[in-house]
């Protein structure tokens, strides 16, 4: 059995998606906001059996393109990388199977880590997620984030990325 077999909720999130990333202080006042395109993969070969991309736009033009690819093992997708330390698990309690959590601490930083809760809609066509990243034990920023499927064919998606940075 593979990746896919194995968390077919996390499968279900294969796609390009879109949506809006909105970050809160600890007071409730929104600080940022950004567009954002995520290319959710699972490469057939490679080394790495889950792969994604999030592609940050700013009104004010800045871009932002973050890499996060994954391996898998004890159910569950782990991240090691410059910018993160952490794993994604689908939340078998949910009976409804609509509820991936993720914890992961940027790398180099262990005072601040975050939990993710990424809920996916019965039709699979849109999600919500929510971030709360604690600091020394006390809430410092939450995230919240709609987005919305617009292809179920990364590789499209993926070989225009290639082509703009080239």
């Amino acid at each position: 059995m593979g990746i896919k077999d194995d968390m077919p909720l996390l499968a279900r999130h294969e796609g390009v998606w879109e949506g809006t990333y909105r970050y809160y202080d600890s007071s409730g006042r929104l600080v940022d906001e950004h567009r954002s395109r995520l290319l959710c993969r699972f490469p057939e070969s490679g080394p790495w059996p889950y792969h994604q991309t999030n592609i940050y736009q700013w009104a004010d033009g800045r871009t932002e393109v973050r890499e996060f690819p994954a391996e898998y093992r004890d159910g569950r997708i782990w991240w090691d990388n410059e910018l993160i330390q952490g794993w994604a698990a689908e939340l078998n309690l949910d009976d409804k199977g609509r509820s991936v959590v993720l914890y992961w601490q940027r790398t180099g930083d262990p005072d601040l880590y975050l939990y993710e809760m990424i809920q996916l809609s019965d039709d699979g066509k849109k999600r919500c997620r929510t971030w709360h990243w604690i600091r020394n034990g006390e809430l410092e920023t939450r995230t919240a984030i709609e987005e919305k499927l617009v292809s179920r064919d990364w590789r499209a998606a993926d070989e225009e990325l290639q082509r703009r940075a080239a």
